[in-house]
């Protein structure tokens, strides 16, 4: 399943949506990689390895389940997560992704594939179909909990 949606972050026709700066939306965005736990109630524990300027791996761990995965950053661009097989679990991804179709009309670009062949998406389409309202559905309660986090005052560069 091939996944995409947006979801606009500054409307400057929306007076009671209060604009964010590319800097805080991407530190949100950092955040989730980074502190998932905030963004993903179910997640018992999030350990983080290996960490670079632009990559870090994690293990998520469910109960039981755990899944490993790569985190890549592009500065103030996106945020790709790589979860490659294990076990019963296929290989998939997702990015996170700003844009900015004019100066300050910030949006993200949410892209979710999971590795299946077309003929294995049209025989999950019925289960596909839940997927992307669950994952809408959380990716719009990840914006929410950026904007929330900005208002706050969280979501600034801590001075070196």
């Amino acid at each position: 399943m091939k996944f995409s949606h947006s979801i606009e972050i500054n409307d400057p026709h929306n007076p009671h949506l209060a604009p964010l700066t590319r800097q805080q939306l991407w530190l949100g965005l950092v955040l989730r990689a980074e502190a998932p736990q905030l963004f993903m109630p179910q997640l018992d524990q999030c350990f983080l390895s290996d960490p670079t300027d632009t990559t870090v791996a994690r293990a998520l761990h469910y109960g039981n389940l755990v899944i490993r995965d790569r985190v890549i950053f592009d500065a103030l661009q996106q945020v790709r997560f790589e979860v490659p097989a294990q076990g019963e679990i296929a290989a998939s991804s997702l990015v996170m992704r700003i844009e900015e179709a004019q100066p300050g009309a910030l949006s993200v670009r949410f892209e979710y594939d999971d590795g299946c062949d077309a003929a294995t998406d049209a025989a999950n389409e019925m289960y596909n179909e839940y997927r992307r309202a669950t994952y809408h559905a959380a990716d719009t309660d990840t914006v929410a909990l950026i904007r929330e986090l900005a208002a706050q005052g969280a979501l600034v560069r801590p001075n070196p």
